[in-house]
């Protein structure tokens, strides 16, 4: 612990190699770096790739720890759950930390030697109920209990929205906690010259992120869609197909950014998003955003995008149409979009964790205090 200040030299913090937790940690283990705070990075979920392992060298004051363990949410977990309950807390006595930032919230029920913090980024709770509208299957049971008990066992509780916390209230009882929304760095995602282009960026074998909703108006659009993102599913077979957006593929973070600069357009009509970083991007790309007309994107970007039903298509037809027929509607968005965006960066969302390590560190009960938004 940095001596008076009440800070801690070491954060032991996990991620996940399969989707946007993984970006989040980056820019957070950056940021942290800078205040002086190393990071032991224990990854889950999958090997790191190449390009994850290059960025994560880049960043001096953090030390990746990598496993092949599966994550609570993925196909018959539970083995794996056990054997990384034991690899993190070897991992804790190894490397000692002065406190743990869990953004995988089952682990928040271990025996941690020092205060922890339990980052929830979703959960399958919510995304069934908001993709499906209806409770998940008893199949979720044990997730359920086990996503309970380490909820309720951690010293601190956060989300990156409004709407994630009052999630962890409804499905899991949590009684309080902060929201801390996540941060981009502006200058990976300035303008460019833009081209007549719609783009997306996302998990195309998530029904969440509804992304193949584009399929069905790409056809009608005098634009053409490109999107970005992985086809398949981790750990199944059959990947995505598509005859009228052109699929990209999964691209490295270098390439979404330049896709962004060039689109004109960023769609997004997703059923369930606790946060969205991809949207984060566009907007500081300057692009006009489309997105799903749900709780989160609301409370984020209200007033600074156009808003659509994630179950009616034509929705989004219109929206994207009238959108590409009014380049001064465009532009006007863009500009909102950008302002909002600049608010988000990975220092104001540093200095925010910074003080929830603050309150855990002096002992104060950090889950005892209202909800703190930083946006």
């Amino acid at each position: 612990m940095i001596m008076g200040t009440g800070l801690p030299t070491r954060i032991l913090m996990t991620t996940d190699t399969v989707g946007g937790v993984w970006t989040y940690t980056m820019d957070l283990a950056r940021a942290l770096g800078q205040e002086g705070v190393e990071v032991a990075l224990a990854s889950l979920g999958g090997p790191a790739t190449v390009e994850q392992r290059h960025e994560a060298r880049t960043i001096p004051t953090l030390e990746l720890y990598e496993s092949n363990y599966r994550l609570p949410w993925m196909d018959h977990p539970w083995e794996d759950v056990e054997q990384t309950r034991s690899w993190l807390l070897d991992l804790a006595a190894r490397v000692r930390p002065d406190a743990v930032h869990l953004n995988e919230p089952v682990y928040g029920s271990l025996a941690w030697p020092v205060p922890s913090l339990v980052v929830a980024h979703s959960c399958v709770l919510s995304w069934w109920q908001s993709v499906w509208s209806r409770p998940a299957p008893d199949e979720w049971g044990r997730y359920r209990r086990e996503m309970t008990e380490g909820l309720q066992a951690a010293d601190t509780v956060a989300a990156p929205s409004a709407w994630m916390l009052q999630n962890l209230q409804r499905f899991y009882g949590v009684g309080s906690g902060r929201v801390i929304p996540n941060g981009r760095e502006p200058g990976e995602f300035t303008p460019g010259i833009k081209a007549p282009l719609v783009f997306a960026a996302g998990r195309l074998w998530d029904p969440a992120k509804n992304l193949f909703a584009l399929e069905s108006v790409a056809e009608e659009l005098s634009w053409p869609i490109y999107v970005a993102g992985e086809p398949r599913h981790p750990g199944r077979e059959n990947a995505v197909s598509a005859s009228h957006v052109h699929l990209l593929g999964q691209l490295p973070g270098g390439a979404v950014a330049a896709w962004l600069r060039q689109a004109s357009i960023y769609a997004f009509p997703a059923k369930y998003e606790p946060f969205g970083l991809s949207v984060l991007e566009a907007a500081l790309a300057g692009c006009a955003l489309v997105l799903g007309d749900v709780p989160t994107l609301r409370e984020l970007w209200d007033g600074a995008a156009v808003f659509v039903s994630p179950d009616e298509p034509q929705t989004l037809r219109l929206a994207l149409e009238g959108l590409i027929e009014d380049p001064d509607l465009r532009q006007a968005l863009a500009m909102r979009g950008r302002e909002r965006a600049l608010a988000f960066t990975p220092r104001r969302m540093a200095v925010a964790y910074l003080e929830v390590y603050r309150d855990l560190l002096s002992g104060r009960p950090s889950n005892a205090k209202e909800s703190v938004c930083v946006s």
